[in-house]
């Protein structure tokens, strides 16, 4: 059988203290974060073999956008919820910006339909077969006809589940959110819009807390553990790699699916 996975890659020892006061990352348990699915359950189902193979029972966090962009939004919802923090093993989904944008379309069709659909929402509508001509985003009722599809489509359970997902999650001195915090402000007091959306000062300025995040959301060549920041977003509907960080005290290294 094909080898669907081709590497472990981008190991990092130790990745701490490069301005002199970032402390290493003390999760108290060993985890790992799975950055932005976009409709890729086929990288899903692949990741997941890996991981049972390789870290069989450790805690999961998937750090949002499982929809849009990729075909097959549906599948990996429908996945997802098959899992949670209560089993084994423990699995936790944190809600991306584009759940978010799904939901304020759901909410508020006319005016939240633009901003999704340029986003990627048409894929999702079609993965739950549900059709949009885009020249009519100006119509209200049409907007409202194709909410009500999409919401009897999804069903009651699918809709709760996605409103319920959490903005963080932490272990230890490692948080994971999806896109990004404000690093002046305490964990406990960040905004949500930061956490979905990020800061303009997320990428540049280094916490003074020793709190390190795990983020999703911007789409990196390769992905990088580097003062309090782990990237792993590397744009997998588009590259085919899904990568996954392994987060351990003192050490931080990443697994990927095979591009293609």
């Amino acid at each position: 059988m094909k080898n669907l996975f081709a590497r472990i890659a981008g190991n990092l020892s130790s990745p701490q203290k490069k301005d002199g006061t970032m402390p290493a990352p003390q999760p108290e348990q060993p985890f790992l974060a799975v950055g932005d699915l976009h409709g890729r359950a086929d990288l899903l189902l692949e990741l997941d073999q890996l991981i049972e193979k390789t870290f069989p029972g450790w805690p999961i966090v998937f750090l949002g956008d499982y929809i849009d962009r990729g075909e097959d939004s549906r599948s990996v919802l429908q996945l997802l919820m098959s899992v949670s923090p209560a089993g084994n093993p423990p699995v936790t989904c944190l809600m991306g910006n584009h759940e978010r944008m799904l939901l304020d379309f759901i909410d508020a069709p006319s005016q939240s339909a633009r901003r999704w659909i340029r986003n990627g929402g048409l894929q999702t509508l079609a993965s739950f077969g549900v059709s949009l001509r885009q020249e009519r985003l100006n119509d209200a009722s049409a907007m409202n006809a194709t909410r009500d599809q999409l919401v009897e489509a999804m069903g009651a359970e699918m809709v709760d589940w996605l409103n319920e997902r959490p903005l963080s999650w932490q272990n230890g001195n490692v948080w994971a959110v999806h896109a990004g915090t404000k690093p002046s402000e305490p964990m406990g007091s960040q905004k949500p819009q930061h956490l979905l959306w990020g800061h303009p000062d997320f990428p540049n300025v280094t916490r003074h807390d020793g709190q390190w995040i795990v983020h999703g959301h911007t789409i990196v060549e390769t992905p990088v553990a580097d003062r309090g920041r782990i990237a792993v977003d590397t744009g997998a509907y588009a590259t085919g790699i899904l990568t996954a960080a392994i987060i351990k005290p003192n050490d931080v290294s990443f697994i990927q699916t095979a591009a293609r």
